[in-house]
């Protein structure tokens, strides 16, 4: 079967198609990357999209608006993968863009719940493809009980698990995440949490200060001076600290936090250099911490890989601080391209294989990852 899996994230660049060709195995399905697609959204879609992620209040028009024009715009991607590499699929798996997500039970209306909500209309997707679409993967998790995220473990463990190496398969979007597969793993056994930001606030720094999207090829923060005194400061900051599992977003790590952070940045420096060199040099403070809180007692000094996906990945500043902070911990430091998977390509190729699970009713959360209490058949079909 051949499965267009489409995401879009956190960082609300673009969306991601992958077209994959998936079989039933013996100890599991199996996976072969066919092509992938990625296209950035266009500039007054994003600026929506970001709108209303950001908005304390919105309207139900602008909501319902956005929903659909989302779905014409995921619709549109496969339409063009699917006509510039010559793959039709049978299935397509969308993640949809996410507006809110609220991984934890808190108080409202006199009931205590969690909610996640990812927009991006299903049912224009499949008329437009003429193809079945499963979408809205997040809320069955939630409703045994877990955070809805990370959701990506799933394909971690199915494509990386090991028997004499442990891997951790870190991905840097918007917000940064990680997988930790011991190695010879059951499922029971792996960890996986959202470490905190990765690209999120760079990126809202780089459009602040520079009016550009992002730190091509790091190339801003290489001329700056890291800030210890921000990064040390931050990093007192609760949700660090706080045990998996454990997920984040723009609520946590969105606009009103990179202005925390750039007064925060001010007060030592008026480079604007200086902020994003400190921004970038935080995402890697916080999973270097991530890795000395939780992720070496669950290795216990086994030889470890720690694979990169993920537009961070692309950023060479990034992985070289990286590298210098996880390397003295143990850990060899490659991106996912190094093992045949490109990084971009990776959380589509991941919604392709739920979508996969969810049409064979199979279950595709990872209950030691999301704190679920049972596995759960993920998403909602729309029938083309």
């Amino acid at each position: 079967m051949i499965v267009a899996g489409i995401m879009s994230g956190t960082s609300a660049d673009g969306i991601d198609v992958a077209l994959v060709r998936i079989t039933p195995g013996p100890s599991g399905p199996r996976l072969k990357l066919l092509a992938h697609y990625a296209e950035r959204y266009p500039a007054r879609l994003r600026a929506a999209v970001l709108a209303a992620m950001n908005a304390s209040a919105i309207s139900a028009a602008e909501l319902a608006r956005l929903n659909w024009r989302l779905g014409l715009a995921y619709a549109d991607s496969v339409t063009t993968a699917v006509t510039k590499y010559g793959f039709r699929p049978d299935l397509i798996g969308c993640h949809g863009q996410t507006i809110y997500h609220q991984g934890k039970s808190e108080p409202y209306l006199g009931q205590h719940f969690a909610c996640t909500w990812q927009i991006g209309e299903a049912s224009l997707i499949a008329a437009k493809s003429r193809v079945p679409v499963v979408s809205n993967f997040r809320p069955a998790d939630m409703a045994a009980g877990g955070q809805g995220a990370p959701l990506v473990p799933f394909l971690d463990y199915t494509l990386f698990r090991h028997p004499r190496r442990a891997r951790v398969l870190q991905n840097l979007g918007g917000i940064a995440n990680l997988t930790v597969i011991p190695r010879d793993a059951s499922p029971d056994q792996i960890l996986a949490f959202d470490t905190g930001p990765a690209n999120m606030i760079i990126d809202a720094l780089m459009e602040q200060l520079y009016a550009k999207r992002f730190d091509r090829n790091g190339a801003v923060a290489r001329r700056g001076k890291v800030l210890s005194e921000v990064t040390n400061t931050l990093l007192r900051d609760r949700y660090f600290a706080a045990p998996p599992p454990k997920s984040c977003g723009r609520e946590e790590f969105g606009a009103d936090y990179t202005t925390r952070f750039l007064a925060l940045c001010k007060q030592h420096s008026n480079c604007p250099e200086d902020a994003i060199a400190t921004a970038t040099a935080f995402t890697a403070e916080t999973i270097a911490d991530a890795w000395q809180r939780f992720v070496a007692p669950r290795i216990n000094g086994q030889p470890v890989d720690y694979i990169v996906a993920g537009g961070g990945a692309q950023n060479p500043t990034l992985m070289r601080m990286l590298s210098e902070r996880l390397t003295p911990l143990g850990a060899r430091v490659l991106t996912i391209d190094e093992t045949g998977l490109p990084a971009q390509a990776k959380e589509a190729a991941a919604f392709a294989l739920l979508a996969w699970q969810t049409w064979h009713y199979l279950p595709s959360n990872i209950p030691a990852a999301t704190g679920a209490s049972r596995p759960a058949i993920l998403g909602q079909i729309t029938y083309a």
